[in-house]
């Protein structure tokens, strides 16, 4: 008989109970503490018996490790390769989140099928005939790619013996379950069980695992933390369902940067890559409008050019409204006051409201000089010409403060027609043979001295 054992889980963080309690230590929720029973079996490895046995690992100097650049696999898809940081690593786990509907299988199932690498596509939530379908809106003929509807891991496995595949594709972590776990499928006890199993194969055949993963309605990955801490590669894929454009974030990633970007747009047939995010970002109009500035910005190693608007007005609730979206509130206040103390406008009786376009969120902040920009065009009521653009850090005293990798920025902006760009007096800029005039300012003064 196995030994059966009753433990208690807090369905939010992942906690784990001797008892039952009201509220968890760990998060100060209230009733979201559930029983589950696990019964341990006899684990056997998800190899086969006659397997030949792992050598084990020997302490190494740090001097004696091999620090060769780690071996990629192209996945044939620009914007995921560079938020993956240049491809994926064999024996790594990545793990998609997002909202219902955003797309994570589209984008799983694109690149599965685009993929020259023998592929298995493991779904628990679609049929083969429903993926099929889908497979023929995307218009790819491709033959390495195969497609299992199993939730049991064991199952999982024997499969992926007979067929080897090159990359394993799980949608989604949340309907596997395990024999050896005694609960029901997306509980935290089997989510942790399948996400082990999933790793001890990848780490010692040194096949990548994709994972598609549920999120709560706070936006963060269905399960225990600790899942996020299990894996190699968070992804988030963000955006609205009303909204054609998608984001994919990286907010761990053990073998690249976490602060790439790759921006999709939503199609008929597919997902399409985005390689110019300032198509998207900077709206196409050709009357002047007051209120809009330029900012040229950084994700990553990606420059953009993302369009500002703000709107001032004359409050009529007594109390000024400030509202800012995709822009932090506590720094555009910041701002306003060094415009009122420095420049001498008067804001403190009137609304502010800024926007960056594209339903994108920005923390550069070189951006603080075109929401600069824009709050003075929209006070004044007049509109800064299209071809201005701007990249500077405005601070508590009203001086204009340098920003990294200008040239980068400058660049860009030469790249996209634009005729002037706004930067700190204080960057050191060595670029030659420009066509695009660098307009050097040391104060807020003269940038208003300037557009007025």
């Amino acid at each position: 008989m196995a030994k059966v054992k009753t433990t208690f889980f807090c369905q939010n963080c992942g906690t784990q109970f001797a008892k039952w309690q009201g509220q968890c230590n760990a998060c100060k929720e209230w009733n979201t503490i559930v029983e589950e029973i696990i019964q341990k079996q006899e684990k056997s490895d998800w190899k086969t018996p006659t397997a030949s046995v792992k050598r084990a690992s020997v302490p190494l100097r740090i001097k004696d490790i091999d620090v060769a650049k780690e071996p990629r696999l192209n996945t044939f898809d620009g914007e995921f390769n560079r938020v993956l940081g240049g491809g994926i690593v064999p024996g790594s786990l990545t793990l998609l989140g997002g909202e219902p509907g955003i797309g994570k299988s589209t984008l799983l199932l694109q690149i599965s099928l685009k993929l020259p690498y023998k592929t298995l596509y493991v779904s628990g939530e679609e049929s083969q005939k429903q993926i099929r379908m889908r497979a023929e809106r995307i218009n790819s003929d491709n033959n390495n790619c195969y497609i299992l509807t199993e939730t049991k891991t064991q199952n999982i496995f024997k499969q992926i013996e007979s067929l080897e595949p090159d990359i394993v594709v799980i949608d989604s972590i949340q309907t596997l379950h395990s024999d050896y776990i005694e609960s029901s499928s997306g509980s935290i006890s089997q989510i942790k069980e399948c996400t082990t199993e999933l790793i001890k194969f990848a780490k010692e055949t040194a096949t990548p695992v994709l994972l598609i993963g549920h999120i709560t309605k706070d936006g963060n990955i269905a399960g225990p933390k600790i899942l996020e801490h299990m894996v190699d590669t968070v992804l988030q894929f963000e955006g609205d369902r009303n909204h054609v454009f998608r984001i994919l974030r990286a907010h761990k990633n053990r073998f690249g940067s976490t602060n790439e970007l790759g921006i999709y747009e939503m199609q008929g047939s597919g997902l399409r890559e985005v390689s110019n995010p300032s198509e998207i970002l900077i709206s196409k109009k050709d009357e002047e409008l007051s209120g809009n500035a330029i900012a040229a910005t950084l994700e990553g190693m990606r420059p953009l050019m993302i369009e500002v608007q703000a709107l001032v007005s004359t409050a009529v609730y007594g109390t000024p409204q400030r509202s800012a979206t995709g822009f932090n509130a506590k720094r555009l206040n910041m701002l306003l006051a060094v415009l009122e103390k420095r420049a001498g406008f008067r804001l403190g009786a009137k609304d502010v409201f800024l926007n960056i376009t594209g339903g994108i969120t920005v923390d550069d902040p070189a951006i603080d000089l075109a929401v600069v920009a824009s709050i003075l065009s929209s006070n004044e009521d007049f509109a800064l010409q299209k071809d201005f653009c701007f990249a500077a850090e405005v601070g508590l005293s009203g001086e204009i403060r340098p920003v990294q990798r200008v040239e980068q920025r400058i660049l860009e902006a030469e790249k996209l027609g634009f005729s002037t760009i706004f930067v700190s007096k204080y960057n050191k800029i060595s670029l030659k043979n420009t066509t695009i005039k660098i307009q050097l300012i040391s104060k807020i003064e003269d940038l208003v001295a300037i557009l007025t």
